[in-house]
């Protein structure tokens, strides 16, 4: 398989990035083409020890930067590395495509040139969420600011399918993010959701509240894409403080600071779990296409963690399960109308 990768896109490109796809080639077979100025990225491959044929590059003469407006981006910007990456899988050259840059961009190009999963209304970008007991998932984490019932139906049923094939959970835990556990709790987009929830064939198992998210409560935790994005970055800014806070507590003398060294394995271990690098990426689903986006800050480690992620999501075709759930719920609701 081949895996296409922004080189321009992100706050540490182009070096993290080449350097990040030369440590995924010693932890999957896939190959890797790097999408950007080929003059520079020659020269950064020159100081790496590539394996030979494993990564090659596809030229691209503009960069998408951070703060432009996406629309007009990937209309204007059609040679940017982003937008020749995203056509490779178009165009059958890629069989995934990853990227830290402009996130708007990037999902307006994956909308606009591999377009939406036959019977999908809305793709959702789906992320990793730790707890004290696993690592779940929650969607939509920021594709879609306004969602309708249905939406959040067809999320809870792609990230269950994503939840058992790429994390291994088997009969996920499926749960509503919403301000209260009663049914009736809410406004009208979680009520409707609700009881389209309660009748699908899930293993739903009612709302969930904010403060149970990191305990644990679900597999799968489904919300519109500006109440995902909120909680998202909000437990990323509150671990980040929490270990600033430790840090301080554990410098302020000499028995605070062997205490330190005795937590240090188990403190580390907590930090890795939180690290957003460890994940890598996180899938676009109900796009036609393996979409895997990178957080804007990714290091080597991260990139490489992504091109990662995108493998194994590639391996377990989870999109081809996908499609196959949408077309069966298809068939019955179409047997359930003529009758």
């Amino acid at each position: 398989m081949r895996i296409a990768v922004d080189a321009f896109g992100g706050d540490n490109a182009p070096e993290a990035i080449v350097k990040g796809c030369v440590q995924a080639t010693a932890k999957t077979s896939d190959d890797i083409i790097l999408v950007g100025d080929e003059t520079k990225l020659k020269e950064l491959l020159a100081g790496e020890n590539v394996p030979e044929g494993r990564i090659t590059i596809r030229h691209a003469s503009e960069v998408i930067e951070t703060g432009e407006p996406p629309a007009e981006a990937v209309r204007r910007k059609k040679d940017s590395s982003m937008v020749v990456a995203l056509q490779l899988v178009k165009n059958g050259e890629a069989d995934a495509v990853v990227s830290a840059g402009n996130t708007g961009a990037y999902l307006t190009g994956a909308f606009r040139y591999l377009g939406r999963m036959k019977g999908i209304k809305r793709p959702a970008l789906t992320t990793p969420m730790p707890s004290v007991k696993d690592v779940g998932v929650i969607l939509d984490a920021g594709a879609n600011v306004d969602c309708r019932p249905e939406f959040l139906l067809q999320f809870a049923h792609m990230g269950a399918i994503y939840a058992e094939h790429v994390l291994g959970i088997k009969n996920p835990r499926v749960a509503l993010l919403n301000i209260g556990a009663e049914e009736a709790k809410g406004n009208s987009l979680t009520k409707e959701t609700y009881g389209l929830l309660k009748e699908a064939d899930l293993n739903f198992i009612g709302n969930i509240e904010p403060r149970d998210v990191p305990y644990g409560m679900a597999d799968v935790i489904v919300c519109d894409g500006f109440t995902g994005n909120v909680v998202i970055k909000l437990i990323e800014g509150t671990a980040s403080a929490l270990f600033t806070m430790l840090k301080g507590v554990f410098y302020k003398s000499i028995i605070t600071k062997l205490a330190a060294m005795i937590l240090k394995p188990g403190l580390k271990s907590i930090k890795a779990k939180m690290d957003y690098s460890e994940y890598g990426g996180v899938p676009l689903l109900g796009v036609d296409g393996v979409v895997f986006k990178a957080h804007g800050s990714s290091d080597a480690k991260a990139i490489c963690n992504a091109v990662c992620a995108a493998s194994t999501y590639l391996s377990a075709g989870v999109n081809d399960k996908i499609k196959e759930v949408l077309l069966s719920k298809n068939a019955e609701d179409e047997e359930t109308a003529e009758e």
